[in-house]
C-alpha cells in the first residue's frame, strides 16, 4: 500500500492518511489481517509528528476499521455496516448528493461517477475461490 500526503492541502494530514487507509481496505489492498506501519515509522516516511499519523489510527479504531494492540500494532479488522453507520453514512452521502445538485451535476453523471466508484472498488478486490 502506497500513501501519499499533499502538506499543501487544506485536509488536516490525519485525514489525509484516514481516507487513504479506507479507500486500500474497500479497494481490497488492505484485507482483515493486514497490519499498518508503526506510527512512528509512517511519521518518519512522511516527516510528520508521530501523533498525527496516532490521530488518524485512532479515528480508524473508533470507527471498527482498525485494531490496535502494543503486540500486533495496527492491523484491519472484519467489518460489517451496523444500523448507526448505516444511518450515519446515509445522511453524509445525502449531503454529498445535495452539493452535486446544488452544484449543477446533471443526476445522470452524479449517479454514473457513484457506479464508476462502486466498479472500481469491487475490480480490485481480490478474485473469491469456490
Amino acid at each position: 500500500m502506497i500513501l501519499n500526503v499533499d502538506l499543501a492541502s487544506e485536509v488536516p494530514l490525519y485525514q489525509q492518511i484516514r481516507d487513504q487507509i479506507v479507500e486500500a481496505i474497500a479497494e481490497g489492498v488492505l484485507a482483515e489481517g493486514s497490519s499498518l506501519p508503526a506510527t512512528r515509522t509512517l511519521a518518519a516516511d512522511f516527516g510528520i509528528n508521530f501523533h498525527t499519523v496516532n490521530k488518524a489510527y485512532d479515528l480508524l479504531r473508533q470507527q471498527g476499521l482498525i485494531r490496535l494492540n502494543r503486540k500486533t500494532g495496527a492491523v484491519v479488522t472484519p467489518t460489517a455496516a451496523d444500523p448507526p453507520f448505516s444511518t450515519e453514512w446515509t445522511a453524509r452521502a445525502r449531503i454529498l448528493l445535495a452539493e452535486a445538485v446544488a452544484r449543477g451535476l446533471p443526476a445522470d453523471e452524479v449517479l454514473k461517477t457513484c457506479r464508476s466508484i462502486l466498479d472500481s472498488f469491487d475490480a480490485r478486490k481480490p478474485e473469491e475461490t469456490p
